[in-house]
């Protein structure tokens, strides 16, 4: 299990901070040839779909397009028992593989048998490095709406984690999957420079449309987290359909990191001069980490001798912040070698969404602590007031990572994902709109 390393959220796979909880971050392991063998979208006696995906540790993970999840352990007679979101609690569910050959399982007293994806391999190029990317299509010879999957800020390989790859393609809907520089076996430097990963996605749908051939119907992007800054620039670089955030932000680096302190603080229950103060500490550490840890050290070092030791202190983390807050300058500075990302910190994307005329779709979650979505749904509802061509959807006690949870320890620990989530993105990508209710979600729908 992935865990986000402020030890707040255990939660899914592939979810971590925004932008900066991996910087700690040792490379996950990953799934056993035995076990990735059964990795695939199955079909069961029922009609329904369970997808089973690899983890970064032992075991498989198992969601169904309703949201219901569960963790795969495998057991001493060969089957798997499965736990409840990732509570590793017990929910009852049995499940076994019938060999790697076979493609079958039985889910919960039910036989399913793996769908026939049609997936094609493929290298692209993009600023003269080579990535590598994966276009995965429903059986068949018809025309379908292709989605690009667009990354967060993990380091991880999307061609092996992001099991968007089959769940969308088995509800009728292509992919592209493809890994960013730096990660997985792409080429080229890890990076968070937009402008840069907005071209790369450019080239990904070129190539996306070039093997698709006359199979490609709608073409857009699906992108969680830090992903929502960088698609809306690529959709301004490239035509396409439609573009989908989930769990995104419309403010700048910076002014997330603020956002966050201020809401986990309050949350806490801080009073509104301790948030200020909590504030005025992460003020100062984003100044060092803006300036490539090149200034700020001064002012950051009088801050934090000024608060330590008030009883508030304990409780400030922040998008980045926390990562700061235990080192001295030199320790900073020593650091610094392993943060040169390219993150443009200030970057505002009002502009470039305001200047959008593809129809974006944008879920938040009621609950992000780590991209915390009020000012943000605040911004998009102002744009289609305005009459741009933007949907909103909010999901009621949802966190990052689009999943809902409850509290074990004082920590949050995920449960599934909202009912109609993966349904509305299904939709939308489809149809271009949303037509009905999805679970809980709160729709504020694009002007007609």
């Amino acid at each position: 299990m992935r865990t986000d390393l402020s030890k707040r959220s255990l939660g899914p796979d592939g979810v971590r901070g925004l932008l900066f909880a991996v910087l700690l971050a040792a490379l996950p392991a990953t799934a056993s040839a035995a076990e990735d063998c059964h990795v695939g979208a199955y079909r069961l006696s029922d009609g329904r779909v369970v997808d089973v995906a690899p983890t970064d540790g032992p075991g498989l993970r198992w969601r169904l397009f309703d949201g219901d999840t569960g963790a795969l352990k495998r057991q001493a007679d060969g089957g798997w028992r499965s736990s409840f979101g990732w509570t590793e609690r017990p929910d009852g569910k049995r499940v076994s593989f019938a060999g790697c050959a076979a493609g079958a399982l039985r889910f919960a007293g039910l036989a399913g048998r793996r769908i026939p994806l049609v997936a094609t391999e493929a290298s692209f190029q993009s600023h003269g490095v080579t990535l590598k990317g994966r276009l995965v299509l429903p059986p068949g010879r018809g025309r379908v709406p292709i989605v690009v999957l667009t990354h967060g800020a993990e380091h991880d390989s999307a061609r092996q984690f992001y099991f968007l790859q089959r769940m969308l393609p088995a509800a009728g809907v292509g992919a592209f999957v493809y890994d960013k520089r730096g990660t997985g076996g792409s080429g080229g430097q890890y990076t968070q420079d937009f402008d840069l990963l907005a071209d790369d996605l450019v080239a990904a749908t070129r190539q996306a449309r070039r093997l698709a051939g006359p199979r490609a119907g709608r073409v857009g992007f699906q992108g969680g987290s830090a992903g929502g800054w960088v698609e809306p620039k690529a959709a301004a670089r490239t035509p396409v359909d439609f573009v989908i955030v989930s769990f995104g932000l419309a403010v700048s680096v910076i002014d997330e990191d603020q956002e966050e302190v201020a809401l986990e603080m309050s949350l806490k229950g801080h009073t509104a001069d301790e948030i200020a103060k909590a504030q005025e500490v992460a003020a100062a550490a984003e100044t060092v980490i803006a300036s490539a840890f090149t200034e700020g050290f001064d002012r950051f070092d009088e801050v934090r001798a000024k608060y330590r030791d008030a009883p508030w202190y304990k409780d400030l983390h922040g998008n980045f912040t926390w990562a700061l807050l235990p080192y001295s300058a030199a320790e900073l500075k020593e650091k610094a070698k392993g943060f040169t990302w390219g993150t443009p910190f200030h970057y505002d994307p009002t502009p470039t969404l305001r200047a959008a005329t593809t129809p974006q779709l944008w879920v938040l979650g009621g609950d992000d602590l780590e991209a915390p979505s009020a000012e943000t749904s605040r911004r998009i509802r102002e744009l289609i007031a305005e009459g741009r061509p933007f949907t909103l959807a909010m999901e009621p006690g949802a966190e990052h990572g689009m999943t809902e949870y409850e509290m074990k320890a004082g920590e949050r620990v995920s449960t599934r994902y909202p009912p109609g989530y993966f349904q509305m993105m299904r939709d939308f990508a489809r149809d271009g709109r949303l037509s009905k209710p999805y679970g809980r979600a709160e729709i504020t729908p694009a002007p007609r």
